[in-house]
């Protein structure tokens, strides 16, 4: 039986990059995937797009009102294909848990594999929906590793505006919308930055 798997890390962890790689050794030996891609993900447009530079295609922008299985079902149909072995998706906390439920179904019953690459929290260390719903459904869970500017393991994101570090705000900030940027942050830069310590 598939197996819904879950790949989290703080920013810079190489997420979409490990996502870009996977869908090649998939295809390199001949199976077949399916890319998702939240649309409230607007960096790269239609492409999952990684640091280092590499990128490749969405096959399906998801809305938040988007029924994932129904939307896989509809690409595997009009791309004809017979078997869809995976389905890989970028930025998964940003969808929504009812999502989250509907990828669970689809490697149950429809018995194809997801994983999903996301952040595990936002900016003020509270999990996103959809992360704490894959955290809750998930088969495997596994934490991609990253490093703080201290040379400590990273474990939190924080937000930039411009020069300055921001803990208030919306929980979603796209990377490079309106000048917003993040760092990825051990748990006592993180509080140094915050003004704690």
């Amino acid at each position: 039986m598939a197996k819904l798997h879950f790949k989290y890390g703080a920013m810079n962890s190489g997420k979409s990059d490990t996502l870009i790689k996977t869908a090649y050794n998939y295809t390199e030996r001949g199976l077949y995937i399916a890319t998702i891609k939240p649309l409230v993900d607007i960096k790269g447009n239609k492409f999952i797009v990684a640091r280092g530079g590499a990128k490749r295609a969405v096959d399906i922008l998801a809305a938040p009102e988007t029924d994932l299985r129904q939307a896989i079902r509809s690409f595997t149909t009009r791309t004809a294909l017979q078997k869809l072995n995976c389905v890989l998706i970028d930025e998964s906390q940003f969808l929504s848990e009812d999502q989250i439920d509907q990828l669970y179904d689809v490697a149950k019953i429809d018995d194809i594999s997801v994983i999903a690459y996301g952040l595990r929290a936002d900016f003020q260390q509270k999990l996103f929906p959809g992360s704490r719903r894959l955290f809750e459904l998930a088969d495997n869970i596994e934490k991609i590793p990253t490093m703080c500017g201290c040379g400590s393991q990273a474990e939190f994101n924080c937000r930039k505006q411009g020069d300055h570090y921001v803990f208030e705000g919306e929980q979603v900030a796209i990377d490079g919308e309106e000048a917003t940027t993040y760092d990825s942050l051990c748990g006592t830069c993180y509080i140094k930055e915050r003004g704690s310590i």
